[in-house]
């Protein structure tokens, strides 16, 4: 199955980078879209060294987000809770031109450690 979708949007907002460890960071940011009857905001995050791919871009400008679709399972004190994320891992301006960000062009992997993705206590969820 691929893993790897895009969208093209307005940029909402940009989020400051949170750094959760020495070896996980990351930075959040919406966009908008109509599907027609409704303006829609999903929110992406950037994770480890391509946080700063969003530093080339502002608020309103159209961008194209290439992104993975990712979700998992976290249980706590007997509560199961479900997460989905997007992680953008490429993005490119005005909804697809050739001003492609100087980022890599392959998806994201995240590294998994044994407190779940990036690092810190057992408690506290890695985003």
């Amino acid at each position: 199955m691929n893993n790897n979708f895009n969208i093209t949007g307005e940029i909402h907002h940009i989020s400051d980078e949170q750094k959760f460890s020495e070896k996980f960071k990351k930075r959040d940011f919406v966009i908008r879209f109509s599907d027609g009857a409704y303006e829609q905001h999903i929110k992406f995050q950037l994770i480890n060294d391509r946080c700063d791919l969003i530093d080339s871009y502002k608020t309103g400008q159209e961008v194209k987000v290439h992104f993975n679709l990712a979700g998992r399972e976290y249980n706590k004190d007997g509560q199961t809770v479900y997460f989905t994320n997007l992680t953008a891992w490429r993005l490119e301006k005005g909804g697809g031109d050739d001003q492609a960000t100087p980022a890599m062009n392959e998806p994201v992997k995240l590294e998994k450690t044994a407190s779940g993705l990036g690092a810190g206590s057992g408690d506290d969820l890695p985003f």
